[in-house]
């Protein structure tokens, strides 16, 4: 299994955080992914959302994973959401390679 296949299986396990609530010179996929986070919060619910949650309401399939996983990746560099990792997602062999 290469470094992608190990970070996609981390990443489906892991949580966001919207921390601003901005779409400036976001592309699409990133507006969904900001609008997504600001409806849980509207609706009361809490800010924190799965990743695996996100993939189900958006109906992503296998193919559009790495677009989400980019498109995330771009949020957290300008700090609009973070990505919380969940602590066992880890294994030894995987954190060498991460």
């Amino acid at each position: 299994m290469g470094v992608s296949g190990i970070r996609s299986k981390r990443m489906i396990k892991a949580f966001v955080v919207l921390l601003r609530n901005t779409t400036w010179k976001c592309g699409v996929v990133e507006r969904r992914v900001v609008t997504y986070l600001r409806g849980k919060r509207q609706n009361g619910e809490f800010t924190k959302s799965s990743v695996n949650d996100m993939f189900e309401h958006f109906e992503v399939d296998e193919a559009e994973h790495q677009r989400f996983f980019e498109a995330m990746d771009r949020l957290e560099k300008r700090g609009i959401i973070k990505v919380i990792f969940h602590p066992f997602s880890l294994t030894p062999e995987s954190s060498m390679l991460v």
